[in-house]
């Protein structure tokens, strides 16, 4: 007995489960149940097998001769045919073990379990006394004889506690569908809910991402639509390679899963002169669970290698860390070298969720965040590697206000205005941003949301200045009442209106030191530091059931997330916490999605113009004179800036980027997110001049990249840069 939970968790006997009908699933059903209403239909099939095994269990000699007082736990499944199998058997002699199985080779077909009307597989236990005790009726002490209470304890004796809690298995019924946790957030796998979530009349707000599965499954039945997904295996290993997690355990309080993250891809760069092929190796281990109705859990765990194209290399070793590592992978961290021209780069998602009411959900994590409803966010986006962050939602009546505090690295060596270590002790800096979030439905049709965000660093060891986190939104004022010069603040308002449940138009408008006085001069200032993002989104397009169409125009003017104290830019780890391509340029993209059971195909067209630095200084050089065009937000937009006035999206060194990414591919594992695919991205990168900073190698070329793979879809890797 005491060997079975650690025998259940590593060979992923899962979901050993009383099972809990609901009103789409359906019991098993003995020839002699078939006239039984369908509420006592649970009571026929349990007492239909206890009485079985009772008249046809024979206890053998041996353990009848030594006297053995005892239990024996069979786990067992019901296949789509009805037909009953043993899966495992706790007992203290093997006999019992052979005993057990050969009762339950003696059952008669039933009616398999049914959801929906489909034939499902469904996995019971049961716990047999020994020796034999007549079974009651169903809901009452059954099977099991009472122990005795005992004045003395027998020192020979085991207490049976620890016995008792394997019997609390229960029918694994996918609670994750109905808990708090974040369902991982990629843009494919949320295209698959986006429009019941955008149906005109809805009350739920869109724009904060990640969702709770309690979020989506009040408008999709997300539970439903995995059991009509599910594959007909008649194995093990087929259902968890095909339907199942590898392990899945629920219990009276509790409920956990476990799986395995892959992503094996192979590729070629048919423009690169200098490597053979590209590909990922990405092993990994997904845990989730929740204990009770308030507390959720979840970790991932990476170990990658890889190469790239050529242009993805470049740009992840442009925006290397200092410290010696070459380059860091964007969206995931800091590489090491692997072999001569590949990567290692290990990373980690984790987040802890309490929900101790309705309206109120916290988190503490480490990951990433969205705000927006568009492909791309001006406000944050998920585009920068992992980060700390404490999340506070709150949602009651026609608002949901969602407050984010983060704990953000700047890596560089020096600082190139000062020529200043910023390292501090050996270490990388840290600093901190605080976001809010107001969403507020103002009618079935329209959403307005209100944005906030304060960057800050330690200093005078203020550490985490709780005068930046208030939670009242705008609460901007704050900043200048303690000096410019200690954070960066940023202003934001976002739209979104329903033109009807298939057409969406959304919006944002980011405000980053927005001067209004220059704004209105008509001399385009450098000061109005401003973007904006306009979109609309198409379901079912052209009554083609579930294909959306997008398009999504983002306008990012020069200088827009830097500040004057480079540590305190709208970054981390040299990555954008905004738009993935910084400042300075503006970016028109169409996507459309498309799905059919478990087919799909994704397909993004992207045109842009940037404007890069034709050079810029090595920390601790002399300046060089009007070199900052604003695109780079690595650098102190006081210093070398190019022009106050004139300032205009895409001056510098102005670049035509094209980029079309097209994947189609089948879900191998729903429960995993398992996806084998293939991928043909197509880059034309044509800057005006060409000139090499060390910032970016800006120079012309044009990209074919071909890739396969197969990939746990748990976040949203970038290749559009």
């Amino acid at each position: 007995m005491k060997y079975l939970i650690p025998l259940l968790f590593f060979f992923g006997f899962s979901q050993f489960i009383t099972a809990q009908i609901n009103s789409k699933e359906q019991f098993p059903v003995f020839p002699e149940c078939k006239a039984t209403i369908v509420s006592q239909q649970e009571a026929c099939f349990y007492n239909q097998l206890q009485n079985f095994v009772y008249a046809n269990f024979k206890v053998p000699q041996v353990v009848t001769d030594q006297n053995f007082k005892g239990n024996v736990i069979a786990l067992f499944e019901v296949d789509t045919t009805g037909t009953f199998k043993v899966l495992y058997t706790d007992a203290a002699f093997p006999e019992l073990v052979e005993e057990t199985k050969r009762v339950f080779s003696q059952l008669p077909k039933v009616e398999p379990s049914k959801y929906a009307g489909k034939p499902i597989y469904s996995k019971y236990s049961m716990k047999i006394a020994i020796p034999l005790v007549k079974p009651a009726v169903y809901g009452t002490q059954a099977i099991l004889e009472q122990d005795k209470r005992k004045t003395v304890i027998d020192p020979k004796s085991e207490s049976k506690e620890y016995a008792s809690v394997a019997h609390t298995y229960k029918k694994f019924d996918n609670p994750q569908f109905k808990s708090a946790l974040n369902i991982p957030f990629s843009h494919a796998n949320y295209g698959e809910f986006d429009a019941p979530l955008n149906q005109v009349g809805t009350n739920n707000h869109t724009a904060s991402k990640p969702y709770t599965y309690a979020e989506v499954s009040k408008y999709k039945d997300l539970d439903g639509i995995y059991k009509q997904s599910m594959q007909k295996r008649d194995t093990w290993f087929g259902r968890k390679l095909w339907n199942e997690h590898l392990v899945a355990l629920q219990g009276e309080y509790y409920w956990f899963t476990v799986n395995p993250i892959f992503d094996f891809r192979l590729g070629k760069d048919f423009s690169s002169e200098t490597i053979d092929h590209t590909f990922v190796n990405t092993r990994g281990i997904h845990i989730q669970g929740g204990l009770g109705e308030q507390l959720f859990f979840t970790t991932s765990i990476y170990e990658s290698q890889g190469r790239f194209a050529d242009y993805y290399n470049q740009y992840a070793e442009s925006i290397k860390p200092s410290g010696g590592n070459p380059a860091i992978v964007p969206g995931i961290g800091i590489a090491k070298r692997f072999k001569e021209d590949a990567y290692d780069f290990p990373s980690a998602d984790a987040n802890l969720m309490f929900a101790p009411a309705k309206f109120i959900n916290l988190q503490l994590g480490y990951g990433r965040n969205f705000i927006g409803d568009g492909y791309r966010s001006l406000f944050t986006s998920d585009a920068a590697s992992p980060y700390p962050y404490f999340k506070l939602n709150t949602t009651f009546w026609k608002i949901k206000y969602t407050n984010t505090y983060m704990w953000l690295k700047d890596v560089r060596g020096k600082d190139a205005s000062t020529g200043e270590d910023v390292t501090v002790d050996g270490t990388y800096a840290t600093k901190y941003m605080a976001n809010h979030y107001l969403s507020w439905n103002v009618s079935k049709r329209l959403n307005i949301g209100f944005f906030e965000s304060v960057v800050w660093t330690n200093t005078n060891n203020r550490g985490y200045d709780m005068s930046f986190i208030n939670p009242i939104v705008f609460f901007r004022s704050v900043e200048f009442s303690s000096s410019s010069k200690s954070g960066n603040a940023a202003l934001g308002f976002a739209s979104k209106y329903k033109w009807n449940s298939q057409v969406n138009l959304y919006g944002q408008f980011l405000v980053d030191e927005f001067s209004t006085g220059d704004m209105f001069g008509g001399e385009q200032s450098w000061k109005n530091k401003y973007a904006y993002q306009l979109g609309a989104k198409y379901y079912d397009a052209f009554k083609i059931k579930n294909l959306l169409l997008q398009a999504e125009y983002n306008h990012v003017r020069p200088y827009v997330y830097s500040h004057s104290r480079i540590i305190t830019n709208y970054a981390h780890n040299n990555q954008s916490m905004g738009h993935a391509w910084g400042a300075n340029f503006y970016e028109f993209a169409l996507i459309g999605r498309y799905y059919k059971g478990r087919w799909f195909a994704n397909t993004k067209l992207t045109y842009g113009v940037k404007g890069f630095d034709f050079e810029k200084p090595a920390p601790g050089a002399a300046k060089i004179d009007h070199s900052n065009y604003g695109g780079d937000i690595y650098r102190d937009y006081e210093e070398e800036r190019y022009a106050d006035t004139g300032v205009k999206v895409g001056q510098g060194n102005k670049t035509n980027i094209l980029i079309a990414d097209l994947q189609a591919g089948y879900v191998v594992n729903p429960s995993m997110n398992l996806k084998i695919f293939g991928n043909l991205i197509y880059r034309n990168f044509d800057p005006t001049t060409e000139v090499k900073s060390e910032t970016l190698n800006i120079t012309r070329s044009s990209t074919t990249w071909f890739s396969i793979g197969l990939r746990s879809d748990l976040f949203n890797w970038y290749y559009d840069y």
